[in-house]
């Protein structure tokens, strides 16, 4: 039985196709001057605000925040964490209510690709299974940085670089502990915590 539950599984992550917004993600178009220093930026046609980041051009310190609060063993794992996901299903039983979810970074993304819902079983299989075939096809860094532009920040808002810019007026090379904290938080329910 555990033979052909695994067999399936792998079955559906290989068959698993790249969600749609992989290939082209729409971002805002930017006018930068001579130094390559952001003078304007325009939303994309689906009226987000998302701009162009690098991994490099995010402060190390936001990025050790993130995986300490989203996703600890994000290097380690195959695009989800078994841990995570058994200490989630238990929490939940002994407290019959959702009290931490199970979600890896990588799973995170293809939710944010999909712009699909969370909460039922069916798109928990969905994350599980595209985060799995995401991993086979893109390393960590690429994955993170897909996370950094996707990453809702409230309202029209999507990204680390263009939430650092709105909130701080500065870009996500260099950030404070608090504003690190801040953009770490935000996307754990963006609309109640915006302003």
């Amino acid at each position: 039985m555990a033979a052909m539950g695994t067999g399936y599984l792998a079955y559906a992550v290989a068959t698993a196709p790249l969600p749609p917004a992989l290939a082209d993600i729409s971002v805002s178009r930017v006018v930068l001057d001579r130094n390559g220093d952001l003078l304007r930026a325009f939303a994309t046609s689906d009226e987000r605000w998302r701009l162009p980041v690098k991994l490099a051009d995010v402060d190390p310190l936001y990025i050790r925040m993130l995986m300490a609060f989203e996703d600890r063993r994000f290097r380690d794992h195959s695009g989800v964490d078994p841990r995570a996901l058994a200490r989630a299903v238990l929490q939940s039983l002994s407290e019959g209510r959702i009290v931490s979810g199970g979600s890896t970074l990588t799973m995170q993304v293809i939710r944010l690709l999909n712009e699909a819902p969370t909460r039922d079983v069916a798109a928990k299989w969905q994350q599980l299974v595209g985060a799995l075939a995401l991993e086979r096809r893109l390393d960590k860094d690429d994955i993170l940085a897909l996370y950094l532009m996707r990453a809702p920040f409230g309202g029209n808002l999507e990204g680390v670089r263009a939430a650092s810019l709105v909130w701080f007026g500065k870009e996500p090379r260099r950030l404070t502990p608090a504003e690190a904290a801040l953009l770490v938080a935000l996307p754990q329910s963006p609309e109640s915590r915006r302003a």
